[in-house]
């Protein structure tokens, strides 16, 4: 693995992208699960998106969506299961949040089980200020289901 991690990059490039891998990530995650591929496909279209790369196989992925003036939200970070605890996810959060596009801005993202890896980034739980809407898309299929 030592080896594997002299070739780590990390790039904003969406065409280095693998798209399976991202879709097949995402349609295992708790937050993306319900999103179609067409959805993803458009989501990344219309984001700044960070794929992470071992020896040209992708392992991670982040996306993100700004104003590009005042803020961005981070969300759909993953890191492949067989490559995690390997400081990874803090090089790719790293990248992102001192980014010259992005270091000036405030950041947001939502996460249930990451607040840990994401405090070493100085960002703050803020539970009282934060609200969510679930799109119709989703709300329409809790309710037939």
């Amino acid at each position: 693995m030592d080896n594997e991690k002299e070739d780590l990059v990390i790039s904003n490039d969406k065409s280095f992208l693998h798209l399976d891998t991202v879709f097949e990530f995402l349609s295992r995650s708790y937050w993306a699960n319900k999103r179609s591929k067409e959805r993803i496909r458009i989501s990344i279209e219309n984001s700044i998106c960070y794929g992470v790369y071992i020896n040209n196989r992708q392992v991670g992925f982040a996306r993100v969506v700004t104003d590009g003036a005042t803020m961005y939200y981070l969300c759909d970070v993953f890191i492949d299961e067989a490559y995690r605890g390997q400081s990874i996810g803090k090089k790719l959060i790293e990248s992102i949040i001192k980014s010259e596009e992005l270091k000036d801005l405030t950041g947001i993202l939502g996460t249930k089980d990451a607040h840990g890896l994401y405090k070493q980034y100085d960002f703050e739980l803020d539970q009282e200020k934060m609200m969510r809407r679930t799109p119709d898309f989703i709300r329409n299929m809790n309710r037939l289901g």
